[in-house]
Parts: structure tokens; sequence; C-alpha cells
């Protein structure tokens, strides 16, 4: 039945252009973005080949064929080699109305798409943090405007979470910031200029593309394989551009779970030397993963901001991270923060100060590995005859599609069956180099027999297409 979808829609498919402004090639991709959204052009149809549409509208293949890339490279359609060309499956978002889409409901779909830590380890020590706070003589204070001389007993909890991480920072090197990803958004508006070249790696943070395009950068990928960034790729890339920094996640990195090894780090180091690149390293899963190696942070402090937060490892809505922020750039960083939200919010930033303290985040630390083992173990039980990406300390897997799956088309069958995964073109530097594969998450859903039904109905579609 698709074949015949597919053949019909060849011959029926004539982008209306008439009053449209602009080059013919944007035009027709308006008239396509159009009709994708009325339904006209349904997920999995084939476009006719861009030779037929040129002689249809009377344009050269050139311009068909430009509009057809800048289909691909904006997601709308996806080329498949002897294929065709076809509109891609659309994004969704998990059913259940828009106030409980970030809870977990323990009903619905099974939810493998979010990567947050196992939820509730940390409230009853929330709850007796928060019962100290209100009952103290500090609480009216934290309500009003804070100053750097007021905030000092946060700094040496900052200093105590990075010495968790494995890094050492006096406390002027530290800037608080509302999570990581503040963190982030801050770093590059600080840092970068409308049109800087920004590398990532290929498959990176998912919101990056958001902000680089906000901001006005320029994304371009840095190759990886199964350990992560390929340095041999970086050097490359810095020889023939002048790119202005370097954004990566080194350890259990999102979506491929890899972690890069001292030898790899090292050598990232030293190229970011030779060719004078600031490093940006998101460490967010970094203390989940005991084994880890040195943070590049370490071994080119100079040069490396050092992203953390509290939101992988404690509790996800303790919205509060750091940067280890390298002398020079520190008064831009502290700019960066102070114009996006002044200060961070004083009654969060203790109920983590608390927490880090007296003890209790190295604690919860503990419980989401020991959390993410067990998930880990239970997902090699249910996945045992498929191959994937994943390490033992991580929070989800990476799951590259056997032959037969797109993963547009594996994520909508997914959803079908009443579970919700990430797919590969979320992660993608350029949509157009999109894998088939998918990302689950493991610790999401609170219950571990909601996740094992979830991952038995993901072996289940795989089983079926072999």
């Amino acid at each position: 039945m698709r074949n015949k979808e597919n053949i019909d829609l060849r011959a029926i498919w004539h982008p209306d252009l008439s009053g449209r402004r602009g080059p013919k090639y944007l035009q027709i991709i308006a008239a396509m973005a159009e009709d994708i959204a009325s339904g006209d052009l349904p997920a999995g149809a084939c476009l006719p080949p861009h030779r037929v549409l040129a002689w249809q509208l009377g344009l050269s293949p050139n311009t068909t064929s430009r509009a057809y890339a800048e289909g691909v490279k904006r997601a709308l359609l996806r080329g498949e080699v002897g294929r065709g060309t076809f509109v891609r499956v659309p994004s969704s978002r998990p059913t259940g109305g828009e106030a409980g889409d970030l809870r977990r409901q323990g009903h619905g779909p099974v939810d493998l798409s979010r990567n947050l830590p196992l939820a509730g380890l940390a409230e009853p020590h929330v709850r007796r943090v928060l019962d100290e706070i209100t009952r103290g003589p500090g609480l009216s204070a934290m309500l009003d405007d804070q100053t750097d001389a007021d905030l000092s007993r946060h700094a040496g909890a900052a200093v105590r979470w990075l010495a968790l991480c494995g890094l050492e920072a006096a406390p002027e090197e530290i800037i608080a910031t509302n999570g990581a990803q503040h963190g982030l958004f801050c770093t590059l508006m600080a840092l970068c200029r409308p049109g800087d070249l920004l590398l990532v790696e290929a498959l990176s943070y998912a919101s990056l593309r958001g902000i680089a395009d906000r901001l006005g950068l320029k994304l371009r990928a840095v190759a990886m394989d199964a350990e992560g960034l390929c340095p041999a790729s970086l050097e490359e890339i810095c020889c023939g551009t002048s790119p202005k920094a370097l954004y990566l996640t080194p350890t259990l990195q999102t979506p491929t779970a890899a972690t890069l090894s001292y030898e790899r780090r090292r050598t990232i180091a030293r190229i970011a030397r030779r060719h004078d690149l600031i490093l940006i390293e998101d460490d967010v899963f970094g203390p989940l993963k005991p084994d880890r190696p040195v943070a590049i942070a370490v071994l080119a402090p100079e040069r490396t901001i050092y992203v953390t937060s509290l939101s992988k490892c404690v509790a996800p809505g303790l919205r509060v991270g750091y940067l280890r922020v390298p002398g020079e750039l520190g008064p831009a960083l502290r700019h960066a923060v102070n114009l996006s939200i002044w200060m961070t919010p004083p009654v969060t930033s203790e109920i983590a100060a608390r927490l880090i303290l007296d003890g209790t985040a190295a604690h919860l630390i503990a419980a989401q590995r020991h959390a993410a083992a067990r998930r880990q173990g239970l997902a090699r039980r249910v996945l045992s005859d498929f191959d994937y990406a994943s390490d033992p300390h991580g929070l989800h897997i990476w799951l590259p599609l056997s032959a037969g799956w797109r993963a547009d088309t594996f994520r909508l069958a997914a959803e079908g069956r009443g579970v919700l995964v990430a797919e590969g073109q979320r992660f993608a530097a350029h949509p157009a180099d999109s894998p088939e594969s998918v990302r689950l998450c493991l610790s999401h859903e609170p219950s571990e027999t909601r996740l094992h039904d979830g991952l038995a109905a993901i072996a289940t579609l795989l089983q079926n297409r072999k």
C-alpha cells in the first residue's frame, strides 16, 4: 500500500508558487511546509524526482535539487539512495495534556524519551532542609537581594561540589547558574558573537542547535566514533577554519553513552592549545561515573569552561549549576549571568548548599548510580538479542536500528505500542546527517515494571523486522 501511495504522490504533488516571493527554491520549501502541515503531503510520501518537478514548474533542475536539499537540511525531508526523497514523520509530543507532560504519571505511554534521573530519592532530604530553612532565622535574608558577600557560604558549597566532580577550584573561579543549560547559554552569549563558528560533536545535546541559532552562531560537527569525539577530525577542522569554541560532553555523552579516554582528553587539550580554542566541557553526567578519567578542565584549566549541575545527579527540579571559569573569562561570564537572571534564587541555592555541605548530595549521587546500574541490567536482559551502546552507570542507551527501520518510522511505531523514544535526528548537529538510531532513557519512569514493559515492546518491534 505504501508503494502505491508513493507512486500516486509522485504524479500529483504540484506546489502552488503563485503569489510567493523570494528565490524559487525557497518558494518550493514554503509550499512544501504548508502541504506537510495540512496533510496534503503525508508522512512517508515520496516526492517526485527533482527533474520531474523542475519540468512541471518550468524551472531548472538545479533549483528543485536545491529545494530538496534545503528540505533535508530543515528536517522536512529525508533522502534514500536508490529510492527517492520522502517526507519525514514529524516530531510529536507525548499525549496526556500539557500540564502533565513533564511529570512522571505512572500511566499512559511509557516514556523513554526524557533523560532524567530517578525521581523521589531526594524528596525526604529536601523536605528536611526546607523545614530547617523555614524554622531558622535566615529566611528573611534569603528573600532579599543578595550580594557576593552574602553568598560566601554558597561559594563554599560550590567548591565542595566541584571537588566531588574531581576539580579543585577557588571560590572566585566559580559562577552559579540556574542549571547547566543556563550556564551553557550564558557561556556562549558571553564568549561568542553572531557569525562565530562553534564546533560540536556530530551528535550532541538536543537544545544546542536552538541556542546557537538564537545567538546567530554557525555550527560545525566534529566526527565521532564508538569512543566519542575524534581528535583527528578536530585537528583537521581547526587547521582549515578559525573556530571560536568546542562544546563537548566527554563523560556519558548523550545520546551515544560514550566516555572519552584519558588519552583522547589529553589530545583534545593539546589541539585546543595549539589552535587557541576555548573548550566548553559539559559534565552534568560526570559524577554518576566513578571510574571516569579526569576532566578536560584539569588538563587545560586555562581555556576550559567547566559546566556542572545537580539536576542529573541529585534532583532534576533542583536547578542549580556551577561554571568553573578561567580567571580572564570570569567578568564576561558574570555579566552574562547578571543580564539573564541577575542572581540565582537564594532559597534554591541554599537548599543545594545544605545538601552538598552535609554530605547528602554525595549520598544521592551514590543512590542514582545504584539505580542506573540496576536499570541497565534490566535493559541488558530484555534487549539481549540486540546491539546497542550503554554504560553501567548511565541513564540511557543508544540503539542503532536494524536494516529496514528508519528512525522516524520506528518512533511512530513505538508510539503506536505506547512507548515514547527520542530519534537520532533530535541530536544531529546537522539534520541531514541524522543516524538511524534512537535513544532510550531508563530512569524517567518511576516503575521498573513499566520500564520492563516499554523495553519489551521495543524488543518486539526490533524482532519483527529481523
